[in-house]
């Protein structure tokens, strides 16, 4: 049972590995929103992520006798490094499974806590399944990453510094994947407060918990798909379903290509790197539909490969009109190209990339197709750029561009 003095409780025993993560004052999303808006940068952790404050709590709790057997658990990537790091600064041997689709980054760090690692299966649930069977067959004790009521008080300390540092906050939007964290920062904030509001955040590809909630019990979706890698959880914990159902006051779902958009906002206007999952709260915060309210956006983690993060810029770009490819067809004579260059240098356009190819017809008066590839500032100027390229007679047509992650 999740008690205020076991809260208290973890409170200090976490205190003891975690860093400080003050709250941040976001200028641009309270300006977006017409909210203060604030972000709990988890993202800042030693590993990288909330999840230590779980694993390092429940090894406190674990007895000599179950340490000594050494641990086993299942994890996309942050409580595998929590895990990992709490059982090395405990001296417990550990074993962790992931999902072969698990970053590389993830997997080396936790590896470079000194933790086995065991690559099985395309998600968590996979995973999860073979860790319960070699933990059976190697006599392991096995610390789940989120259906784990200690676990989850571990995760949950997470309310009592937003509420210790931001005593008035009006809402607390927290990332789902299980559960864990939504239950642990949820239960204790209602404790302190009962007039905070609760949000949970789930990928609109792995909305296990939602989906749940409406049914009225624990339901296991039949797949997901979704960038959010460390929630992409096919079913909720059901010894914290009731707490959610509970406490947690309405679930959003947010659409990966909303998570880019925000990939990008995070990156220019506060210069942190949030992964995916640690995403959902900052694209969610265009779906709460209040005003002048005190809200906190919890950012659960920060374990990204730099190759994925080079394409969700060069995504994110796309999707803001900051970057386009547009083909115009010229005759085939001397001087057309520097034409085109100096319309293009006069409205602005900065060419990233262009393709000249002179064999897509035999007709000379339309017998070169020039693909631009194009910076801008964004919608406007893209349509000012076409508008220009029309006057002249170009008749130019967009071409869809083509990301590298999520294609």
């Amino acid at each position: 049972m999740l008690t205020l003095e076991k809260f208290e409780e973890a409170s200090e025993v976490v205190g003891k590995v975690t860093l400080e993560t003050k709250l941040i004052y976001s200028e641009y999303f309270s300006a977006q929103t017409g909210n203060k808006v604030y972000f709990k940068p988890e993202n800042m952790q030693y590993t990288g992520a909330y999840k230590v404050r779980g694993a390092y709590y429940k090894i406190s709790t674990l007895t000599e006798e179950e340490k000594s057997k050494g641990l086993i658990t299942a994890s996309a990537g942050n409580h595998a490094q929590g895990v990992a790091y709490a059982a090395k600064l405990a001296g417990i041997p550990a074993t962790i499974v992931m999902p072969t689709t698990t970053p590389l980054m993830k997997v080396n760090r936790t590896k470079g806590y000194g933790a086995e690692v065991i690559l099985e299966g395309d998600v968590f649930d996979e995973a999860c399944s073979h860790a319960y069977k070699l933990a059976e067959e190697r006599g392991l004790t096995f610390v789940h990453p989120f259906n784990d009521l200690d676990v989850a008080t571990g995760q949950g300390t997470i309310a009592m510094e937003i509420i210790k540092e931001l005593p008035t906050v009006d809402y607390i939007l927290v990332p789902i994947g299980g559960g864990g964290l939504c239950t642990g920062v949820s239960v204790l904030a209602k404790m302190l407060n009962p007039k905070i509001k609760v949000i949970g955040v789930e990928p609109a590809g792995a909305n296990c918990m939602q989906e749940s909630i409406r049914q009225g019990k624990v339901v296991s979706l039949p797949s997901v798909n979704t960038i959010a890698d460390g929630t992409a959880v096919k079913c909720p914990g059901d010894k914290l379903f009731p707490y959610i159902q509970e406490n947690v006051d309405s679930i959003i779902t947010i659409e990966d290509s909303e998570l880019i958009v925000a990939f990008l906002d995070m990156m220019e206007n506060h210069k942190m790197v949030v992964e995916n999952s640690g995403l959902l709260t900052v694209a969610a915060l265009k779906h709460i539909d209040v005003d002048n309210k005190k809200i906190v956006s919890i950012l659960s983690g920060g374990n990204m490969d730099v190759i994925t993060m080079a394409s969700i810029v060069q995504l994110g770009l796309i999707q803001r009109d900051r970057i386009f490819t547009v083909s115009i067809l010229l005759p085939d004579k001397p001087g057309e190209l520097a034409k085109v260059s100096a319309l293009l240098a006069k409205e602005q356009g900065n060419v990233i990339r262009l393709e000249h190819n002179q064999f897509i017809s035999i007709n000379r008066n339309t017998a070169v197709e020039l693909r631009i590839t194009l910076e801008a500032f964004g919608t406007d100027h893209k349509n000012a750029i076409m508008a220009a390229l029309t006057s002249q007679g170009y008749r130019p047509k967009l071409v869809k561009s083509k990301g590298t992650y999520g294609d």
